[in-house]
């Protein structure tokens, strides 16, 4: 347990990392009109440096913030890793079905953001989201949206990283999506439901969860011997209606059930944003009982992308 703990937090700090525009030396450049800002970087044991944009002190301010930031995260990961290398763990060796399952999500992982950002009901088109993944910000998007895309994208970075992809599929795991998703709204996003919650559109009111019951639950589900797309969907379906979470749980629940089928090399799983009226209305019938094969078939034919 304490190695799966320390490779989920190398895994954060690398999503992180990975969501830092600017690290590395800032050069300051004086010319007849002005100063100008550029970053100097190590690439592949080549300096290069790059132009930022005209010199200001809030821009300056924010780029030493930045590279601060990354040297600290830095510091930490290279922390984890001897600690790790003290424990005697070496990196897992993934297949190479499992690796071009990597490239896969990584290339359409915009487009995943995208869908998922719809099925959560923000108002953005897919030019404005790829934007805010780009460059942190939009004009004409709540901050509250920009908020809920940029915390997407970080819990996708944290189910994209090798180590996480290699950690088995499990409670700790779904806990970490949680808590990724909820950045900014819940101070314990990944800590479990303490409070009654309502379902807009249905009657169906979850139980409030237990923890020993949803590990045991999603360990039941992972050795049920099914197909592994089938307990990709089993696996989404049970954490969307158990509510595990304050709020969050069809984010974290696709992404938790995204990190097994990556982790089998079986693809994703995403609502399209064309589907979702029809997804919603399968999963109310879901909630309440009713009909739970049609949601199944709906997501494994429709949801379901191979490569």
């Amino acid at each position: 347990m304490e190695i799966q703990e320390l490779l989920i937090e190398k895994a954060e700090y690398n999503s992180r990392l990975k969501l830092l525009p600017y690290e590395g030396t800032i050069e300051i450049k004086t010319v007849s009109d002005g100063k100008y800002l550029y970053l100097r970087k190590r690439i592949n044991g080549k300096i290069t440096s790059t132009y930022i944009d005209k010199f200001s002190e809030e821009l300056y301010t924010l780029l030493l913030r930045q590279i601060k930031e990354a040297r600290e995260l830095k510091k930490k990961i290279r922390k984890v890793e001897k600690t790790l290398a003290e424990l005697g763990y070496s990196e897992s060796k993934l297949t190479s079905r499992v690796l071009l399952n990597l490239d896969f999500a990584r290339a359409n992982v915009k487009n995943l953001i995208y869908n998922q950002a719809v099925l959560e009901g923000v108002a953005t088109t897919f030019p404005q989201t790829e934007t805010i993944l780009e460059n942190g910000k939009v004009y004409g998007v709540t901050a509250s949206d920009v908020q809920k895309i940029l915390n997407l994208k970080h819990a996708w970075e944290f189910i994209l990283d090798k180590d996480v992809i290699a950690s088995p599929c499990d409670y700790y795991i779904l806990c970490n999506i949680a808590k990724l998703v909820n950045e900014g709204f819940y101070e314990f996003g990944g800590k479990i439901r303490g409070v009654p919650v309502t379902i807009g559109g249905t009657s169906y009111a979850p139980p409030l969860p237990i923890e020993i019951d949803v590990k045991e639950r999603i360990q039941e589900i992972i050795n049920k011997n099914l197909l592994n797309i089938d307990t990709a969907i089993e696996l989404c379906l049970y954490a969307m209606k158990t509510q595990v979470f304050n709020d969050g749980n069809k984010r974290a629940s696709v992404i938790f059930a995204n990190h097994f089928l990556i982790s089998k090399g079986e693809g994703l799983l995403v609502i399209p944003e064309n589907n979702v009226s029809e997804f919603k209305k399968h999963l109310i019938d879901y909630y309440e009982g009713n009909h739970e094969e049609n949601i199944k078939k709906f997501m494994k034919d429709v949801c379901w992308r191979k490569f």
